[in-house]
């Protein structure tokens, strides 16, 4: 047979591709699962809320979501994060649920590994849909409270600063729990500005149009986990997180920051995603 024939230049071609295919793939391999996961990002960003106190103007809030803490792997992540955060020196800071992946035991270690974080005006804490489906609500509140995290789960409270006040709410998982609204705003002020930690951003439509919402909070995504460069596009989504997966939403008077998160769930690999604590800066108009 010749060598020019079409079965050889096929062969030929399939050899290379593989080749090819190869070792861009292998290095991806690398960096998703050995490098991406541990590479910790800070996304600073001013948001301007229409009622928001002129007296509170640059209040700084750190944003930290969907830890998954993995005792025995996650060391060296918690660490940076840490450093991050105290550096920051947020005003207060947020933690939006899934705090575990699959195993209770893993939440008295996360509880250790945060313990001696704090900001001036509080750290505050919502459920996430891992945290309900593996963890008692008396357990999670037990926990995190020992470490003087308060935690929100359909329940709310006021913030005084300066004089100005402002109400911030946790509600329980959508996914994996029963969002209360009504009981979360218990104590809430009319005109008193609300920030309201939700794990599940997709719920940030039906809450936004039932109650008075300034800012919401939210992770579950993970911003896809994996994206493909350039495009920016995210192959996988999740329940209850196809809608808004990442980044800074408006509509109207209310607004929806969704975080990437910390941690991972399946294997721990992360592309083109990575890991993230947010800092936000509240601006009045």
């Amino acid at each position: 047979m010749s060598s020019n024939s079409p079965k050889f230049n096929l062969q030929k071609m399939t050899r290379r591709s593989v080749i090819g295919l190869a070792s861009i793939g292998v290095p991806c391999v690398i960096w998703a699962s050995g490098i991406e996961p541990n590479l910790l990002s800070i996304t600073r960003k001013h948001l301007f809320l229409p009622r928001w106190p002129k007296s509170l103007d640059g209040f700084r809030i750190a944003q930290i979501t969907d830890v998954h803490y993995r005792p025995g792997t996650d060391e060296e992540l918690v660490a940076k994060l840490r450093k991050a955060v105290e550096a920051e020196k947020p005003d207060c800071i947020t933690i939006t649920g899934d705090f575990v992946i699959n195993d209770p035991s893993s939440l008295p270690e996360f509880a250790r590994a945060f313990k001696g974080i704090s900001a001036p005006h509080g750290i505050f804490a919502s459920p996430g849909n891992h945290d309900r489906w593996h963890c008692t609500v008396s357990n999670l509140k037990k926990e995190l409270e020992s470490i003087g995290i308060s935690y929100l789960q359909n329940n709310g409270t006021n913030i005084n600063i300066k004089g100005e006040k402002f109400f911030i709410n946790g509600l329980d998982s959508v996914w994996g729990g029963l969002p209360a609204p009504n009981r979360a705003w218990n104590g809430h002020q009319k005109d008193t500005p609300v920030i309201s930690m939700v794990h599940e951003p997709d719920f940030f439509d039906e809450l936004r149009s039932a109650k008075p919402l300034d800012l919401q909070l939210s992770g579950h995504t993970h911003g896809g986990q994996c994206r493909l460069p350039l495009v920016n596009y995210t192959p996988a989504k999740v329940k209850f997180g196809r809608n808004y997966i990442y980044g800074h939403f408006e509509d109207n008077n209310s607004q929806l920051f969704v975080g990437r998160g910390i941690g991972t769930v399946g294997i721990r690999v992360r592309f083109a995603c990575r890991p993230e604590l947010v800092i936000l800066t509240l601006r009045s108009t």
